[in-house]
């Protein structure tokens, strides 16, 4: 596995990145973070130093639920979690939650923070084409677009899309009824502003901030804005019930 660290605060956030980003994603926020949480921060095969997939059936989400789920355990088993997403990784977050922690074995998250995602992928445009020529061209551009500072291997991208692009997570939203943190820029193309309503509406327990003039990359773009949308949010996303009575709630700074 590839996973690091960052930060030395007492808030623990296991943090998943975009279909075509890496862990490098999360640094600026991380970093800005840093004095408040702790981030653990994976990549996906595919991604920086990771193993690459050996087929499409590695692409799904699914497979990438059970990625994390093998991180969780070796990083934040038997302690007070945030599960954080951004892109498709609210997408991955979802899917793990629907998994069952039952099975997985490991405790809930006591909070959720998810950055320009949607429960809709089948809704969404980020490629146009499932041929394998067009859409590795479409990747690159898109990649260039987003200004990614690491991405992930074309082919990787390309059979995870076709692997999610019919994705439609909205009906089992209302089963997570954790405390969540829906971020979303309003002027965001790839997953425009009706897809946060959606998310944050279908979450029983969920709060949504809306940044003025965001775009997709708000790990990026808005940085010091999304640090401040989940400062102001610890104190609940820290204190569900759900947190096994052994545990202590955190002490924030």
């Amino acid at each position: 596995m590839d996973v690091i660290s960052v930060g030395t605060g007492p808030v623990l956030v296991v943090a998943v990145h975009g279909i075509q980003g890496t862990r490098a994603a999360w640094l600026p926020l991380a970093r800005e973070l840093q004095d408040t949480c702790t981030f653990v921060l994976p990549n996906l095969p595919g991604r920086g130093r990771a193993p690459r997939p050996c087929s499409p059936a590695d692409c799904t989400l699914a497979a990438y639920a059970r990625e994390l789920q093998r991180t969780i355990q070796m990083h934040a088993s038997g302690r007070p979690f945030i599960l954080a997403g951004w892109s498709m990784g609210v997408s991955v977050a979802l899917e793990y939650l629907y998994g069952g922690h039952a099975n997985f074995g490991v405790s809930a998250p006591c909070g959720l923070i998810l950055l320009s995602g949607t429960p809709q992928l089948n809704a969404v445009s980020w490629f146009e084409s499932l041929a394998p020529d067009s859409l590795v061209k479409e990747i690159a551009a898109r990649e260039h677009r987003l200004g990614l500072t690491e991405a992930a291997d074309h082919t990787t991208v390309a059979w995870t899309w076709r692997a999610l692009y019919a994705t439609d997570q909205r009906p089992r939203l209302g089963e997570i009824d954790i405390p969540a943190l829906v971020v979303h820029g309003s002027h965001d193309d790839d997953c425009p502003v009706g897809h946060a309503f959606t998310l944050a509406n279908g979450l029983p327990n969920a709060e949504l901030t809306m940044l003025d003039g965001g775009g997709h990359s708000l790990l990026s773009q808005n940085t010091v804005q999304v640090a401040h949308a989940i400062r102001a949010q610890l104190d609940r996303l820290t204190r569900w019930p759900a947190r096994p009575s052994s545990v202590s709630p955190l002490e924030l700074p």
